[in-house]
């Protein structure tokens, strides 16, 4: 009895070169509507299912594999008497080879206009059966899901007759991993459609992009994976030149394009260890570029720069100043970029367009925390000026700027800002005091007319005693603390303004 091999892809890739191996090792091929047609028109031998099942395919094909000639062939226990007692008694012959991939329902929800009918009518109901079934029985049957397996299987059965066991084993895992991503993707498109905000049950399918060195550290293992529908941020960045990203670049990187999407305007953003060290707005990327320098010329060193507008000769000349370990763009002038690729190990990135509002994920032990990402902007009609003094004009677009600034800081958060740009950022202590001391200090006589964000509010009014002591001029926080009063006092004392934005920005 000649072996059985069961064909049905989708994505055709290399399918008929291995359809012919598997005939010239002596192996049958059964088949499937469009698979069957390829491998017919190939000069493939091959047979119906319907040939096989005695049944034709019904119903448009929702009904064609689903039948107990297939799934007992996959199914049986090749060593179980009463199994193959059962083969015998029903003319079934077992299967020994599944190659499948199943219908595109990514591509399908990816395209634009796409009516919910499609999307159902591209969900496989045959294929993972079979899948399953195949992968259940791993023990007697070889099943594929990916085209990059099939020389292996090949030259296997060449070698020893079948595939090995401990790779049957390991392409039934990932046969499981293959349904596991399909039904994740058909899920999370349904709760979508269903405006189901948190549903009772969370599904997250990544697919591997690449294996790292190493993690945040050496003696630490890492993988990135990427959000398979989804395709924009850091995830989705060509890169133009030098070295391979790492597990900390990916990190940092995304931090900086997160802060910079807050700005319309020509912005650059310098971040080191997720924080940012240097943002600037300017009239023009040469200027936002040196103005973020300024902010802080000693931590952008080894750091990441990300610029929301195309790089000019000018600003890149300026770039390669300093030691940087990328340069994000959303596109580069080709003299710039040739410029920048003067420095053999940056790593220069061009940022897609698009986005797309997600989930952010917080790991803990034992379990997952999911929230809305902090996207929130700030509601002019509720900012509420609560000292005798108000903002100038200047202040207010200053304290606008930093408000978006310190949103993205590790907290406690505390950012100084002047003529649109950073001049001191204090990051992630664990009272306030400590980072507007931090962030006052950095900044030096540049704190004298600046302004002062929060990202929460002040349990004491020593924040605006510093405040007014260093010559910052204006505070932005949230305010809601039982000890508002004092603060507003010392804001009135010292004679400069206040306002409440009644909106917090912890960033843990």
């Amino acid at each position: 009895m000649a072996k059985k091999a069961l064909i049905s892809v989708s994505k055709k890739e290399g399918i008929v070169e291995f359809a012919k191996k598997l005939n010239e090792l002596g192996y049958e091929i059964i088949s499937t509507g469009g698979t069957y047609n390829l491998l017919k028109e190939n000069r493939v031998n091959v047979v119906k299912v319907s040939d096989i099942t005695g049944f034709p395919e019904i119903m448009d094909g929702r009904v064609k594999t689903l039948h107990p000639k297939i799934h007992g062939g996959l199914l049986a226990i090749r060593d179980n008497e009463e199994h193959i007692k059962a083969l015998k008694e029903h003319g079934i012959e077992p299967i020994d080879i599944v190659a499948i991939n199943l219908y595109p329902f990514k591509e399908t929800i990816l395209k634009e206009n796409v009516t919910l009918e499609e999307a159902i009518e591209n969900i496989d109901i045959g294929g993972p059966s079979m899948i399953r079934a195949a992968a259940k029985n791993y023990k007697y049957v070889t099943i594929l899901v990916d085209p990059k397996d099939y020389d292996t299987v090949i030259e296997e059965i060449k070698q020893y007759g079948n595939t090995k066991e401990e790779t049957r084993f390991y392409l039934a895992a990932k046969a499981f991993g293959h349904t596991a991503l399909y039904d994740s993707l058909i899920y999370n498109y349904l709760i979508q459609k269903n405006n189901i905000e948190f549903p009772e049950v969370v599904a997250f399918a990544y697919e591997k992009a690449q294996d790292m060195r190493y993690g945040e550290n050496p003696h630490q293992k890492a993988a990135f994976y990427k959000n398979p529908i989804k395709a924009y941020g850091i995830a989705e960045c060509e890169q133009l030149h030098g070295k391979e990203l790492s597990f900390n670049n990916i990190n940092d990187a995304n931090a900086a394009i997160e802060l910079l999407r807050e700005f319309k305007e020509p912005a650059a953003v310098a971040v080191k260890h997720t924080n940012p060290c240097g943002v600037a707005i300017a009239d023009n990327i040469y200027n936002a570029y040196l103005k973020a320098y300024e902010s802080d010329p000693v931590s952008i060193f080894g750091g990441i720069v990300a610029l929301n507008k195309t790089v000019d000769v000018k600003t890149a000349e300026e770039l390669i100043k300093i030691f940087l370990e990328i340069v994000i763009a959303p596109d580069f002038e080709e003299e710039a970029l040739e410029i920048l690729k003067k420095k053999k190990n940056l790593r220069i990135l061009r940022l897609k367009e698009g986005y797309e509002k997600e989930y952010d994920l917080k790991k803990v032990e034992g379990g997952l925390l999911v929230q809305e990402k902090d996207e929130i902007d700030l509601d002019e009609n509720n900012l509420k000026v609560v000292t005798k003094k108000a903002p100038t004009q200047k202040e207010m677009e200053d304290l606008r700027f930093a408000w978006k600034v310190v949103k993205h800081v590790k907290s406690n958060a505390i950012v100084l800002a002047k003529d649109g740009a950073t001049v001191g950022i204090g990051v992630g202590q664990v009272n306030r005091i400590w980072p507007t001391e931090q962030a006052i200090k950095q900044a030096g006589e540049k704190a004298k007319g600046s302004v002062l964000a929060s990202d929460a509010f002040f349990p004491f009014p020593d924040v605006v005693e510093a405040a007014v002591k260093g010559g910052i001029t204006a505070i932005i926080q949230p305010g809601g603390s039982q000890n508002d009063a004092l603060s507003i006092e010392a804001a009135d004392k010292g004679g400069i303004s206040m306002i409440f934005t009644g909106i917090r920005h912890f960033k843990h």
